[in-house]
């Protein structure tokens, strides 16, 4: 038989790259999303073919999938400012109640559980680069405190199942990751960047540009999900790329790729937004043997060819910056 998979949030970026690498194994692939942030036409491909299931399910609420499951991959969560600041609620709810559910889940199927938390946990470190045994510095009442602590709460829950109930459990910790089927409106600088120049606007950048973060593309990302997911370690691990960047440096290659003749204007800095984000991936590349393989300036030209086949609609549709008011002025 085949071996079964629930992925949440599968109609969203990273879900959707991850039910076409399972269900390209042979998996059968249980794909479920409330809609709250994914997008169908991310998994649409996959409609109608033999060993693909969708549910248009909130996980906060109780999970039940029919027959046996191998294995759980918690991806449902709002990952970008704009989101989840504008359903605060949910993020928390989806972190906390949806990851209680699935554990449970899990624990009734005998299935092993992959959870995506986020380098977010580290908050605005003061370690550098940051490493699996930091332990952060995050404002809990903070604008982003929603998104962090939600992401730290699953990350504890979830170990308590693992030495409690004895359930195999995994916890990847990502960190920016960017490629195809990315919302170009997000909020997120990479889209940012390539839809502004899309739209012959200025590049926006907040701060002074100083801050760094590190990106990595999305195929290297599920490579190295899918081995943590078949290893026997069961700690935290960073997936990310370390060749870190300037948001200034960034921008201008963006200029570059993409040809436009606008201009960089600087905002003021969001509240606790990270001044460096760069992964150590020691604990990677001794337990799972990964290193990431692609470019970024390959990776950056698979993704503006991306963007470039978005409708006008796509391209023009504004999406709540609602960070802003956390903006000093």
């Amino acid at each position: 038989m085949k071996k079964s998979i629930l992925i949440t949030g599968a109609a969203g970026f990273l879900g959707s790259h991850l039910c076409d690498r399972f269900y390209g194994e042979g998996y059968r692939v249980l794909a479920m999303d409330n809609l709250i942030t994914g997008d169908l036409k991310n998994i649409e491909h996959l409609f109608g073919k033999e060993g693909f299931e969708f549910y248009n399910h909130d996980v906060s609420k109780f999970v039940h999938v029919p027959g046996k499951l191998d294995y759980v991959l918690h991806f449902a969560s709002p990952a970008s400012p704009i989101d989840y600041l504008k359903i605060p609620i949910q993020t928390l709810k989806v972190g906390s109640l949806g990851t209680h559910n699935l554990l449970g889940l899990a624990k009734d199927k005998g299935a092993r559980m992959l959870i995506a938390s986020t380098s977010e946990v580290y908050g605005d470190p003061h370690v550098h680069p940051q490493t699996e045994d930091y332990f952060g510095n995050v404002n809990p009442v903070g604008p982003r405190g929603v998104y962090d602590e939600a992401k730290r709460f699953q990350e504890a829950i979830t170990m308590a199942y693992h030495t409690y109930h004895g359930l195999q459990t995994r916890i990847v910790r990502i960190f920016n990751t960017y490629g195809p089927r990315m919302r170009l409106n997000d909020g997120r600088v990479l889209p940012a960047f390539i839809g502004q120049a899309l739209r012959g606007e200025d590049l926006t950048i907040f701060g002074d540009g100083s801050q760094t973060r590190s990106f990595c593309y999305v195929d290297d990302l599920v490579e190295g999900i899918h081995r943590l997911l078949m290893s026997d370690y069961a700690q935290p691990v960073n997936i990310g790329n370390p060749d870190e960047i300037t948001i200034k440096e960034f921008a201008e290659e963006i200029i570059k790729l993409t040809g436009t003749t606008q201009k960089v204007i600087y905002q003021d800095l969001p509240k606790d937004d990270p001044k460096q984000r760069q992964p150590d991936i020691t604990v990677a590349k001794k337990i799972l043997d990964w290193t990431p393989k692609v470019s970024r300036q390959e990776g950056l030209k698979i993704t503006y060819d991306y963007f470039k086949t978005l409708t006008k609609e796509d391209l023009y549709k504004k999406e709540h910056n609602s960070f802003e008011k956390y903006i000093k002025k």
